[in-house]
């Protein structure tokens, strides 16, 4: 569960640190006064999208970390090398005027998409618009197959669907027409042809520019070579220097018998003169072997401009060309047996077909078995919701087969005796419809083990009888996870078993906000003042310690 949150300079909130307990966490505030800041702060922690536009005036950075008791399963942590302690998770997030995030997970550093995977392990948010998403038909199937838990199921359709469409992608691009297939052919025929006339070698365009830049520079090397062999060999004019360091081995030789210094001289001496010599014999040969002609430098600059022009066409180097003629080949060989092909893979297609067909057939049968068990639970909830004569239906509808399968699923309602199941969109009013999808959190949440549910200003619409109903079960949920609520509702924040107010004040012209954990008697101020206005009465504080003494009574009989 989320344990300690603090936060320092996001929009108004300068510095707060917050200590949530287990069970039900409310926090309650005039409007404006920042309560949706606390959830932007507990998003960002949780890697979810964030602006520098949060970060306070005046200041450069804003900074939200966030203490976790105890830390979720270890499997992530072994899978990015972080440090695993079962009993605590401390996760960081600094937001910088430039746009840069810094984000450490127990003191090391990770990415955004990290602290995303990580953050849907350990909270799950769920605001004004997601019960806004109830109505959007698309979301039905994903939240039906959520309660199923068929991911199996899912994942084999998926497999069977990817293998039938690339079958079917084949066909599709070995099937044209006549006149289309044989202009591919001519060009495909042309393409090879013009590649083939060049018998490219693999690497012959290096070894051909290497030998065109010997020949462009021939003449210098033949003059640096015989100046070479000349300074080592001598000539009429001159002794070699390859010479006189064999004269000067020889005259150490002679006196090598008188000291041992003057042998171990005459040995290096020696030694030298060999390399010399070797050094003068290879010049020697490399002088005899440079050649230099006009002709084959031509035949050269020739032969290069046609690898030139055949990269240009079939890729960057003379491997691309010639990786190109293979497909080309391969390509013209299909199109010549493409009928052939053709039939074959229809008759692969056929089988996976009928694979796929079985396998959307499955997952119907699990998708509805699930349905009659979501439909009771849904109904089951929102009976307890206030809303006894509700009748909740899952329609399926058989389509095409599709990356999903081959069901549609639309939730179908009645609110009212009498009348007839119709789209949750046509039917469902606002108060409803919180309702109905803080009964589908419930349901869903017995799914998953994410420790904590943040329920953000749900309540729209409701009031009454069914506001408090609606506090009864969100107390209910937190007997067996973390919840917190931003509410405005006093039946809401008099179910807490622990009670923040977040308050707005001005100093020295700057806005500051803070949050703060209330006792029994602040508890009893802020929910008279969230029945009846700023101005207290005494008649507005008995109601509101009779709503707390509701409350407390009713989690005392149901705890």
């Amino acid at each position: 569960m989320l344990s300690v949150l603090h936060i320092e300079n996001i929009a108004v909130i300068e510095q707060a640190d917050i200590r949530f307990d287990s069970g039900f966490n409310v926090l309650t505030g005039e409007t404006g006064a920042g309560k949706s800041i606390v959830i932007d702060a507990i998003s960002a922690i949780l890697g979810e999208r964030t602006y520098r536009d949060v970060i306070r005036t005046g200041s450069s950075r804003a900074s939200v970390s966030a203490v976790f008791s105890p830390a979720p399963d270890e499997a992530w942590f072994t899978e990015n090398q972080i440090d695993y302690d079962p009993n605590e998770l401390l996760v960081q997030r600094d937001i910088y005027l430039d746009g840069k995030n810094v984000c450490r997970v127990n003191g090391k550093p990770v990415t955004v998409a990290m602290l995303k995977q990580l953050g849907s392990r350990l909270v799950n948010i769920h605001g004004q618009h997601d019960s806004q998403q109830l109505f959007d038909e698309a979301n039905h199937l994903a939240l039906l197959d959520l309660f199923a838990q068929n991911e199996l199921q899912r994942q084999s359709y998926g497999d069977a669907f990817d293998a039938a469409q690339r079958v079917r992608h084949e066909i599709d691009r070995l099937s044209m027409d006549e006149s289309e297939k044989l202009r591919l052919q001519q060009t495909l025929q042309d393409q090879i042809a013009e590649i083939a006339r060049a018998a490219l070698q693999p690497s012959e365009d290096e070894a051909l520019e290497t030998r065109r830049k010997t020949l462009q520079n021939a003449e210098k090397l033949t003059l640096a070579l015989q100046s070479a062999v000349r300074a080592l060999y001598g000539d009429e004019s001159s002794d070699g220097a390859a010479g006189l360091i064999i004269e000067a081995a020889r005259a150490l030789s002679r006196v090598s018998r008188y000291s041992d210094e003057l042998a171990e001289a005459g040995r290096k001496v020696e030694e030298l003169s060999y390399a010399a010599q070797d050094a003068a014999d290879a010049l020697r040969a490399m002088l005899d072997d440079l050649t230099y002609s006009g002709e084959e430098l031509e035949q050269i600059e020739s032969r290069l401009d046609t690898i030139h022009k055949l990269k240009r066409k079939y890729g960057e180097t003379v491997a691309d060309v010639l990786a190109f003629y293979d497909r080309a080949a391969v390509q013209l060989d299909e199109i010549a047996f493409s009928s052939d092909r053709i039939a074959r893979l229809q008759e692969q297609l056929k089988t996976l077909d009928a694979k796929l067909q079985a396998q959307a057939e499955a997952l119907r049968k699990t998708r509805m078995e699930a349905a009659e068990r979501l439909q009771l639970r849904i109904q089951d909830e929102l009976q307890q919701l206030d809303m006894p004569k509700i009748q909740f239906f899952c329609q399926f509808e058989e389509i095409q087969p599709g990356p999903t399968g081959a069901d549609m699923v639309r939730f179908m309602m009645s609110a009212n005796v009498g009348e007839s199941l119709k789209p949750m969109s046509k039917v469902a009013s606002g108060g409803e419809l919180a309702r109905i999808m803080l009964a589908m959190k419930n349901v869903l949440a017995e799914q998953d083990a994410i420790p904590t549910l943040i329920f953000d200003e749900v309540d729209s619409g409701v009031s009454g009888r069914a506001a408090q109903k609606v506090a009864e079960k969100l107390w209910s949920v937190s007997r067996g996870k973390q919840v917190l609520c931003v509410t405005h509702l006093p039946q809401i924040a008099a179910m807490a078993d622990t009670h923040f107010i977040v308050e707005k004040s001005v100093k020295n012209d700057r806005t500051y906000t803070s949050v703060v954990q209330l006792t029994r008697d602040e508890r009893c101020k802020e929910l008279a003042r969230i029945t009846g206005g700023s101005v207290l009465s005494r008649t507005q504080l008995l109601g509101a310690e009779e709503l707390l003494a509701s409350g407390e009574t009713f989690k005392r009989t149901n705890g």
